[in-house]
């Protein structure tokens, strides 16, 4: 079993690194490097513990007596049987006693029930992947931060930067990839933090999954909103930096300005206008972003 064929079956079974840990015998710390794609040649034994608890042979519910189990197979998820009612996996809620059958409350069909409610640092990834799509939230730390739906002139600004940076890494046959929201990034590899950056790069193919990137992107820009002003500005500026980030800008269409962080180099913050160029640092400053030719395009639509 391949390390990507793992993280599919993680997320297809709602495990998390605690479980894998507990039933694998591996330190957590050392399975959340495999799964992040930080550790690159993991030992063979420990990749046979791995592909031993993904591959079904152990249930992370199982513990020193093993009770009943019954897999639903209709909506993949296992329960089992825990003082004559059936606990789900995932969401670690009670049916009924005796009800055997049926989707676990608010995880089945996360697109249309959220029945989970929980103290906000408490909330994770099985919770966040719950809220219906209509609703626009991330997850930091546990805490859940609702997003309001993006201006017209924030996606103009996020498109045009985007379409920079798809242009010149397609001409210079580059192997990263650009993304532009909405993405989900499992940004500390665990199960407390998934954000949704504006604009990202990611040069690690071994942190990308077809759900979602599991680890720090090589570069984020985040462009401001009222709702989002300080949570850019501060709780994701540190966020970003601790997980691993190497360059961040925050864009501010208000006053016209981007603000830029080359945490690789810890170099302090350099504030540009909307009519500089503005060097993209990942790329060594061959990649140049000039931002009067997209001030230029957005300004007609203020």
């Amino acid at each position: 079993m391949t390390i990507q064929e793992m993280r599919e079956k993680k997320l297809e079974f709602g495990y998390s690194y605690e479980e894998i840990a507990r039933l694998s015998g591996i330190p957590v710390s050392t399975v959340r490097k495999v799964f992040c794609g930080i550790t690159k040649a993991p030992r063979s034994e420990t990749l046979r513990n791995l592909a031993r608890v993904l591959g079904g042979v152990a249930d992370p519910w199982e513990g020193p007596e093993q009770a009943d189990n019954d897999t639903d197979s209709m909506y993949g998820r296992s329960t089992y049987t825990e003082n004559g009612s059936n606990r789900c996996r995932a969401a670690g809620e009670y049916r009924a006693a005796g009800e055997t059958t049926g989707p676990c409350p608010g995880v089945a069909e996360p697109s249309t029930v959220y029945a989970v409610q929980k103290r906000q640092g408490e909330y994770t990834l099985t919770d966040y992947l719950a809220f219906p799509d209509e609703r626009r939230v991330e997850l930091i730390d546990g805490v859940i931060h609702d997003m309001a739906s993006p201006t017209g002139f924030h996606q103009l600004i996020a498109g045009q930067l985007y379409a920079r940076i798809l242009s010149y890494i397609s001409s210079h046959n580059g192997k990263c990839l650009p993304f532009i929201s909405p993405v989900d990034v499992q940004l500390d590899c665990d199960d407390r933090t998934v954000v949704q950056p504006d604009v990202l790069i990611l040069c690690d193919p071994g942190r990308y999954t077809p759900a979602r990137i599991v680890g720090a992107p090589d570069f984020i820009a985040e462009i401001l909103s009222p709702s989002t002003r300080s949570k850019d500005m501060i709780l994701k500026l540190f966020k970003y930096f601790k997980a691993g980030v190497r360059e961040y800008w925050i864009i501010d269409p208000e006053k016209k300005t981007v603000t830029t962080w080359h945490f690789e180099k810890e170099a302090g913050d350099a504030i540009y206008t909307f009519r500089d160029s503005i060097q993209v640092w990942i790329y060594d400053g061959d990649l140049v972003i000039d931002f009067a030719e997209i001030d230029d395009y957005v300004s007609p639509w203020m």
